[in-house]
């Protein structure tokens, strides 16, 4: 389970806490007035290119030079 900390509390032990993570490799969320606000978790360095992160995310790609109409706007409806 990952552990909640509030604003203050971590303010003054912010260094404890950065250990912690480091030698667990568990992230803490940060909360503020009990809501999620930040997540500290280790470093994960992506040997992927940005290109190779995207690839097989366009789920469909019809007409890409047709107009889009004030019908098709979501926001709108």
């Amino acid at each position: 389970m990952t552990e909640h900390v509030s604003k203050s509390k971590f303010k003054a032990k912010a260094l404890e806490y950065f250990r912690q993570v480091e030698a667990s490799g568990e992230p803490i969320v940060i909360t503020e007035h009990g809501k999620p606000t930040l997540e500290i978790r280790p470093y994960a360095e992506t040997k992927r290119t940005p290109l190779e992160m995207l690839r097989g995310s366009v789920l469909r790609y019809d007409d890409p030079f047709e107009p889009v109409g004030v019908e098709d706007w979501e926001a709108l409806k």
